[in-house]
């Protein structure tokens, strides 16, 4: 039997060299994506951190968080959106 809903964890990393208040829009932005196709059941925003390794010529980034429940076929089309999107640095998204 196919499953209905899945829970999801899903890890951005926004750019922070445009500005705060355009990582605030990113993180809503998607938070909105999220409740539009399932339940955000929380959003842990881990704020800038130094990153590892320079990514694109940039040392820190913001961290955000996201848990959430949807169908299985959502999560493709989140890291599509994801990666299609200025400001998004890196992403991954795992069930969890």
């Amino acid at each position: 039997m196919a499953k209905i809903s899945e829970k999801y964890e899903a890890m951005v990393v926004f750019s922070v060299s445009a500005g705060e208040d355009n990582v605030k829009g990113l993180v809503e932005k998607f938070k909105t994506l999220i409740e539009n196709n399932g339940t955000v059941e929380e959003v842990n925003e881990w704020g800038k951190r130094k990153l590892a390794y320079e990514i694109d010529d940039q040392t820190e980034g913001y961290y955000v968080l996201y848990t959430f429940e949807s169908k299985p076929d959502f999560p493709a089309e989140f890291e599509r959106v994801l990666k299609i999107t200025d400001g998004v640095m890196r992403s991954m998204i795992t069930v969890k």
